[in-house]
């Protein structure tokens, strides 16, 4: 299975920012969205990614002010990226190895959509609970 089975499921929206937003304006779309993590685009392509941690490391360096900076001064950048052909696992793998729990999708430079690390691992576990509900089906059948 690969990525493009889990953005099939989905309307398409991409929720971003630009690297102009402030940080403040960032995280209120954060808190809003109710979301870790966006990336930070600029003429349609991922020029970085700003989460949850991101939040806490600048406040923790620089204090509150930091809230009035551009987003693109601390983002992390560059992005690490997927594209839909990977698949599932190396995806997981990726991010374990990267300590990183989102991934913008990509098709050349064009971002096609977002997936978390729950994302993947939610199609993980309905795979495998389907796998193991048909073999206990044929064992009963047999």
């Amino acid at each position: 299975m690969t990525i493009s089975r889990i953005l099939k499921g989905r309307d398409g929206t991409l929720i971003s920012a630009t690297p102009d937003m402030t940080v403040r304006a960032v995280v209120a779309l954060l808190a809003e969205r109710r979301i870790g993590a966006l990336p930070i685009m600029a003429d349609g392509t991922a020029v970085g990614i700003f989460s949850e941690r991101d939040v806490l490391y600048c406040l923790a360096r620089e204090g509150a002010g930091v809230l009035d900076r551009p987003v693109g001064e601390v983002m992390t950048s560059p992005p690490i990226t997927v594209t839909p052909d990977t698949s599932i696992l190396a995806a997981l793998s990726l991010m374990t190895r990267r300590r990183i729990r989102h991934l913008p999708v990509v098709d050349g430079t064009r971002v096609i959509g977002f997936v978390s690390i729950g994302d993947l691992v939610k199609y993980r576990i309905d795979a495998i609970e389907a796998e193991a509900e048909a073999l206990r089906s044929y064992i009963q059948t047999a």
